[in-house]
């Protein structure tokens, strides 16, 4: 199966929906989940195109880590 350009997170990327951002850098997006599991609840993507944590490239899975990695401790002083 391809990948799904019109998938909604593609669409929150290219800035075709609304989406609250909590933070961006250059290979990842960390946005408010519009149906949180918990005050906390955030998500983190890549802006690399991929299916599911099988399909992303090794770099880009490295980077939603470190990113989850960095802003986790502030995330949940805020919240």
């Amino acid at each position: 199966m391809a990948y799904d350009d019109q998938n909604v997170f593609a669409k929150i990327l290219r800035g075709e929906l609304p989406a609250h951002k909590v933070h961006e850098d250059e290979r990842t997006l960390v946005i408010m989940d519009i149906m949180p599991r918990g005050d906390e609840h955030v998500l983190v993507i890549p802006k690399a195109p991929s299916r599911n944590i099988l399909d992303i490239a090794p770099g880009d899975l490295a980077a939603v880590y470190e990113t989850v990695r960095r802003i986790s401790p502030g995330l949940m002083k805020a919240f």
